[in-house]
This record gives C-alpha cells, structure tokens and sequence, in this order.
C-alpha cells in the first residue's frame, strides 16, 4: 500500500503512478542484486584489494598522466 496523500499529491501532478512505482521496485531490485553480489564475493573483492594496496596497479611506471 501507499501513502494515501503521497497517491493524491502524484495524481494532481499527473505522475503516472504505475511506472513510478516500476522504476523505484526495479531500482531496489537492483540495489539488492549489487548488495547480495558484493557480499558473496567479499573474500575475493578483500584480496584483490589487498593485493593492489601491496603492488600498486600493474604497468604504473607506464602510466604517462
């Protein structure tokens, strides 16, 4: 359910409240997905990490900016 004077507000503005709705669900769909994707990776992400900090990016001296 929604907040019945967020509803009212949007329909006076001409929000078409269906795609809204959309856009926010698919959004947090895709906050979750990112959130659940770095915590099961954690352990790799931690030592890549860790390996840059302690090697620095591969070809640096390269780098010519």
């Amino acid at each position: 359910t929604l907040p019945e004077d967020l509803v009212a507000e949007a329909r006076a503005l001409n929000v078409n409240i269906s795609k809204a709705c959309q856009r926010g669900l698919a959004a947090a769909v895709r906050e979750e997905r990112t959130r659940r994707w770095q915590e099961d990776h954690r352990e790799r992400i931690d030592a890549f990490t860790a390996w840059f900090e302690e090697n620095g990016l591969p070809f640096q001296d390269l780098r010519v900016f």
